[in-house]
């Protein structure tokens, strides 16, 4: 297991690699620059030169990649051209709310996901399984800012049970941070719990046709124990990848919801970046999110092994 574990953590650092070099590139191919919106829409071309030489970005692209390279290697996300601070302390102060809304739409999608699968499963080709199934295409097909608006109009503004908008920060309370995050993790959870059922669904109903389920049953055991203790434990293994894909849809998701809700995360901050060209702020955030998608990734291979003792990491 230990081996396994530094193997995987060394792994990590080439993929972290190919992350900042990729993100690295893609952001300076986008049209404009950071000097072009510092410098205004009516600066002549000698401004926005005078500009790029300043922020240093005129130097060839190898090197400014390299430079990149060595900062990283000493810890060092660089400073925002536009906040005029470090890259790290910008993304500390944003993330509270994306990591509360990430955790508690996470919480949603499974607690509501793998019972629905469960329960479909067991009662297949009913109509409470169909009626489950229907639900979950329709979540899969409805945007999740869909979802959020129509929360917020009838919640919101017909009811007046939640805030339409804002963010209350955790120091306030346990019941304002979570009345402010209620709308905004449903409309983000419910979505992937609709691809989290039909997964658990899906393998429940392959390990339910396995001789030793008929074996259990024929032995007298309790229906209750057949699957709740036998066959969700085998079918679970696939709704755990499914899991670990799913933290990466939310947090993609968490971009938008946040705007809709107007929640002072990170996905507000990599939005403003993108489109200002604050080039340090926007790799800075591509790379937490790729370190985070991969650390969920490994807690979920480990898992694997909890679950199942026969899955043995060489």
């Amino acid at each position: 297991m230990t081996v396994y574990v530094i193997r995987r953590l060394i792994a990590v650092i080439p993929v972290m690699l190919v992350v900042a070099t990729v993100s690295f590139v893609l952001i300076r191919l986008a049209p404009g620059d950071p000097a072009s919106v510092i410098a205004g829409p009516y600066a002549s071309a000698e401004d926005i030169a005078q500009m790029q030489r300043a922020l240093g970005l005129d130097q060839p692209l190898p090197v400014q990649l390299v430079k990149w390279w060595g900062r990283l290697a000493r810890g060092n996300l660089g400073d925002s051209i536009f906040l005029r601070r470090p890259v790290i302390e910008a993304i500390l102060e944003r993330l509270e709310p994306t990591l509360l809304l990430t955790a508690w739409s996470m919480l949603v999608a499974v607690l509501v996901g793998i019972p629905v699968g469960v329960i479909s499963a067991r009662h297949h080709n009913t109509v409470l399984d169909q009626s489950f199934m229907a639900l979950a295409l329709l979540g899969l097909s409805v945007p999740n800012f869909l979802l959020g608006l129509l929360m917020i109009l009838c919640f919101g503004v017909w009811l007046g049970w939640l805030p339409v908008a804002g963010y209350a920060a955790l120091e306030t309370g346990l019941w304002p941070n979570l009345r402010s995050l209620i709308m905004p993790a449903l409309a983000l959870g419910l979505v992937q719990s609709a691809l989290i059922a039909r997964i658990t669904r899906s393998s429940m109903l392959d390990v339910l046709r396995e001789q030793y389920i008929l074996s259990g049953r024929s032995k007298g055991l309790s229906e209750r124990t057949v699957i709740y203790k036998h066959a969700l434990k085998n079918a679970i293994i696939p709704t755990l990848t499914v899991i670990g894909i799913t933290f990466a849809l939310l947090v993609g998701g968490a971009v938008v919801i946040e705007t809709v809700f107007n929640i002072p995360g990170l996905g507000r901050l990599i939005i403003s970046a993108v489109l200002r060209r604050d080039y340090p702020v926007v790799q800075g955030v591509v790379l937490l999110i790729a370190v985070t998608y991969t650390a969920i990734n490994l807690l979920v291979d480990l898992a694997y092994l909890a679950i199942d003792p026969r899955i043995r990491f060489r």
